[in-house]
C-alpha cells in the first residue's frame, strides 16, 4: 500500500529553517511534512536539552523527543535545542493548514447529547480522571514506533470535523471512527502501559494506553475490555473488542491520541492512509 506521506502535497508545509539545515547541516531530524493536528517527533544527539514554546519537553536515551500541533493552530512552534558541546539551535516548525468537514449524526438516546444533573457530575468524575492519567511523562518510548491501525474496519467519522448530534452543535470530534461488527479484535498500535481500562458513561467500554513522553491513545464504546490497569502491552496485543456502548449509533471504536491534554490526529501517526469511508 502506498504510504500514507505519498498523498501529501508537495511543499504543503514549511518549517522555517535555514536553507542549510535541508542539506543535513542541522542536528535536529523532523519529519518532512507537517500538518495541524499532528503528533511531530523530533529526534537530536543523545545528550541534548529541548524546549517546545519555552517548555523543556523529555528526551530518551536515544535523542527521541515529542510534541503536538491542536487541529486549528497557525502559528509556528519554536523548538530550542541546547547540545551537549554547548551550542545552540533553534527552528520554527510551522504546520500545514487542514480543511475539516462537517458531519451530522442522529439517533442517538437525548440523555447522552444532553445529559441530566446526576449523569453529568459522573462525567465530570470521570473525565477528572482522565485528565490526570494524561498527565503523566513516563519513559516508555512506544511513541517512536510507527503506529499500526487498532484494525481494519471503516472510517465513519474523521478527526477535526464539527459534529452536529441530533440537531445540536457540538465541539469538534478530535479523533477517528472506524466501524466494525462487534466483537472485532482491538490491538495496541505500538508498545504500551495501560493506564485505564474503565467503563465511563459517554465513552463506554473505555481503555488509555500510555505510549511514553506524555502520548497516549484511547478506545472508546468497546464491548470488552481484555487488559487492566498497570499491564504492558506490544505492538499488536489484543486491548478489547468493538461494541456500540456509551455514546454511539452503532458498533465501532473512536480511536484517539494525544500529547499530554492536547488532542491529536492518530491516523496521521500511521504509515498507510485511511481505511475506505463509509
Amino acid at each position: 500500500m502506498m504510504p500514507r506521506r505519498a498523498f501529501l502535497a508537495a511543499g504543503a508545509v514549511a518549517l522555517s529553517l535555514p536553507r542549510r539545515a535541508w542539506a543535513g547541516a542541522s542536528r535536529i531530524i523532523f519529519p518532512s511534512a507537517i500538518e495541524q493536528g499532528e503528533l511531530v517527533v523530533g529526534h537530536a544527539p543523545p545528550g541534548t536539552e529541548v524546549t517546545v514554546d519555552g517548555s523543556k519537553t523529555r528526551i530518551s536515551d536515544t535523542g527521541a523527543f515529542v510534541f503536538g500541533f491542536a487541529y486549528d493552530r497557525i502559528q509556528p512552534a519554536r523548538v530550542v535545542a541546547a547540545f551537549a558541546d554547548g551550542t545552540h539551535e533553534t527552528l520554527d516548525v510551522t504546520p500545514a493548514a487542514r480543511t475539516y468537514e462537517v458531519q451530522r449524526i442522529t439517533g442517538l438516546p437525548q440523555k447522552f447529547v444532553s445529559p441530566p444533573p446526576e449523569d453529568l457530575q459522573r462525567i465530570q468524575r470521570e473525565h477528572a480522571s482522565l485528565t490526570e492519567a494524561r498527565t503523566r511523562d513516563s519513559d516508555g518510548t512506544g511513541f517512536v514506533q510507527t503506529f499500526e491501525w487498532p484494525f481494519p474496519g471503516i472510517v465513519s467519522g474523521v478527526y477535526g470535523s464539527q459534529r452536529i448530534d441530533n440537531g445540536t452543535p457540538m465541539a469538534p470530534h478530535l479523533g477517528v471512527d472506524i466501524a466494525a461488527p462487534e466483537g472485532t479484535p482491538i490491538h495496541a498500535p505500538a508498545d504500551a502501559v495501560v493506564s485505564i481500562a474503565d467503563d465511563y458513561f459517554l465513552e463506554g467500554g473505555f481503555t488509555l494506553l500510555d505510549h511514553g513522553h506524555g502520548v497516549s491513545t484511547c478506545y472508546l464504546h468497546q464491548s470488552k475490555r481484555m487488559v487492566k490497569p498497570g499491564d504492558k502491552v506490544a505492538r499488536g496485543d489484543v486491548i478489547g473488542l468493538v461494541g456500540q456502548t456509551g455514546r454511539a449509533t452503532g458498533p465501532h471504536t473512536h480511536w484517539g491520541l494525544n500529547w499530554f491534554q492536547l488532542k491529536l490526529d492518530p491516523s496521521l501517526s500511521t504509515a498507510t492512509p485511511l481505511p475506505p469511508r463509509s
